[in-house]
């Protein structure tokens, strides 16, 4: 084999791996991560669960990806490790369909049929139409990402059919053939697949290299078949890997994957070669070519699925059984960075988390006043520990948002990352004046002082505006309802003029000797702590309504909604300022 044809050799497989490569992102930004979040979404029986599996696989081309993702799943609670058993069982079964596409490259024929089927003759085409989408599509996302998948078919069939010009001259090599033989013996052909498919992280990319050098007719039954097996099992690596330091849940999941393919598909093989043993397969010295590899492979994992897909409760349990309970498990929020590969999914997972911070930084701040009308120190310290808990959300959500930033994101997933980055400081910030309020409530508690009466009156008034706009700016959040937002100013307005109000009084109230020093410290230490809560919520509506509308300049954006000639703010302002009134003084 000269240095041309090596050359040819390593340039094809690059073209290969790489139109594999591009066609799966193009996948995987064309279903939006619709097809992984269906995943997440698996609840009811394994089967289902393996229809699943089986068609997200198929569609995104990678069993690793998907089984990568069930490990996440199940790391993050979301999955019950009784429902990935089916979805790893449809992942191994959907890879087969990348072995039934490079197929192609092996059809025969001089009709007009089967010439079109040819990857000579559609490859250029699909290329041809794949860059006019990406080149002339770029404000439509969806034909940029129809053009990617085709040109990473195109890309993907040009690099097997130059794999297997190249390795076809190897068929006159004797040297070739004795290395073939050798794998004909079962350990070492499953070795090999194993170490391959271990090295370059894909099933199907390993798959394709074999069908590539059946080109040659040197690759035999004998060869193909514990190369396959190999394959199976080396496909594990990666759901291994990516199993490190997760959770034990998350670990068995990952054991079922090799589990399934090492018992499964193992006993298969050893089945196989006892009853060749007695019946001799004549089949076994009969040359495959990419049709009949793409035909055993896919036997391989319809009679394994058959065969343990009811039996799926004992590869549970022997997960269990490898791996223990022992001591509890960390329950601290965290997000699993399997999910960055799938920006959609790892979007979705830091909005769930978001979610709910913001419902405890409500449900804080409104036990907070709750302490504060009536001291109970269970309460107290009930919100002094959902602090410290909104505390970690902003630490993991904010770290893992900058990791995500970093991905090709979708224009709909940044803004919503954006919008997260952006909200959750103030939703922390909430939680921490939460906390002062308490500690006012226990000060006051433990000196035995109150305020007047008319201080209190006043108070409530203030409060249950600053409670609507809580809970109006987290309704409005969670929703994404952006007319719900626009409500959050007006009444931030307000408050910021009745805290105002508040505070005159209160001077008034020191020079009669209503109120004492101590008292006024308190009492507008606590106004603050109100007005800087609804400043915050301001902060988290202009934000949503900023990312809307595309405008970033928030002192200019104030200005322009408040002057608003639609008069939309103004009415609201004006309803607002009608409903919350200060009790007359007396």
């Amino acid at each position: 084999m000269d240095v041309f044809a090596v050359l040819n050799l390593i340039g094809g497989l690059a073209l290969f791996l790489f139109g594999m490569n591009t066609m799966g992102d193009g996948l995987e930004k064309l279903s939006g991560g619709k097809l992984e979040k269906l995943l997440e979404k698996i609840t009811s029986n394994k089967f289902k669960g393996f229809l699943v599996g089986a068609l997200v696989t198929g569609i995104i081309q990678s069993s690793s990806a998907t089984t990568v993702m069930v490990v996440g799943f199940v790391n993050s609670g979301i999955m019950k490790l009784s429902k990935a058993v089916g979805v790893i069982m449809g992942a191994n079964l959907g890879t087969t369909v990348t072995a039934w596409l490079l197929s192609l490259t092996g059809v025969q024929g001089d009709s007009i049929l089967i010439s079109l089927l040819k990857p000579s003759s559609f490859s250029p085409i699909l290329a041809i139409i794949g860059i006019g989408l990406v080149m002339f599509g770029k404000k439509d996302p969806k034909k940029k990402d129809i053009g990617t998948i085709l040109i990473g078919f195109a890309v993907l069939m040009i690099g097997m059919t130059t794999m297997s010009d190249a390795v076809k001259p190897l068929a006159d090599i004797p040297e070739f053939k004795n290395v073939l033989l050798m794998f004909s013996n079962p350990v070492f052909g499953v070795l090999v697949g194993i170490v391959f498919t271990a090295i370059i992280q894909s099933s199907s990319a390993t798959v394709g290299i074999l069908q590539a050098f059946s080109a040659t007719g040197s690759v035999t039954y004998s060869s193909a078949i514990p190369i396959l097996l190999g394959v199976n099992i080396g496909a594990c690596v990666p759901t291994l890997l990516s199993c490190i330091g997760a959770k034990k849940n998350a670990k068995r999941a990952a054991l079922i994957h090799l589990y399934f393919n090492l018992i499964g598909k193992g006993s298969m093989l050893v089945i196989f070669y006892i009853l060749n043993a007695f019946l001799h397969f004549a089949f076994l010295g009969d040359a495959v070519d990419p049709v009949k590899i793409a035909i055993v492979h896919t036997v391989y994992s319809v009679t394994a699925t058959a065969v343990f897909l009811p039996l799926s409760k004992w590869l549970e349990k022997l997960t269990y059984l490898t791996i223990k309970d022992k001591d509890n498990e960390d329950d601290t929020p965290f997000l699993d960075e399997r999910f960055l590969n799938t920006p959609a999914v790892a979007t979705s997972q830091c909005n769930n988390m978001s979610n709910k911070m913001a419902l405890l930084s409500e449900t804080t701040i409104n036990d907070a006043f709750m302490v504060l009308a009536n001291y109970r120190e269970d309460i107290a310290e009930k919100v002094r520990e959902n602090e410290k808990k909104i505390d970690v959300y902003e630490d993991v959500l904010g770290t893992y948002l900058v990791k995500l930033c970093s991905k090709n994101l979708t224009a709909k997933d940044s803004a919503m990352a954006s919008k997260m980055l952006h909200s959750i400081g103030d939703f922390e910030r909430i939680s921490d004046h939460a906390v002062y309020i308490v500690n006012v409530a226990n000060e006051m508690r433990e000196k035995d002082i109150f305020f007047s009466e008319s201080a209190v009156n006043e108070l409530d008034v203030v409060i249950c505006a600053l409670i609507e706009v809580v809970d109006n700016t987290i309704k409005a959040y969670i929703k994404n309802d952006i007319e719900l937002a626009k409500k959050i100013e007006p009444l931030e307005q307000v408050i910021d003029k009745r805290v105002n109000e508040l505070r005159q009084r209160h001077i008034k109230r020191l020079r009669e000797g209503i109120c004492t020093i101590e008292l006024g410290f308190i009492f507008s230490d606590l106004l603050n702590s109100i007005e800087r809560v609804s400043d915050h919520c301001s902060n988290i509506a202009v934000c949503m309504i900023q990312l809307k509308e595309e405008s970033f300049e928030t002192h200019e954006y104030l200005y322009e909604f408040r002057h608003d000639d639609d008069g939309t703010y103004k009415d609201d302002y004006k309803e607002y300022k009608k409903k919350y009134v200060l009790p007359q003084n007396v």
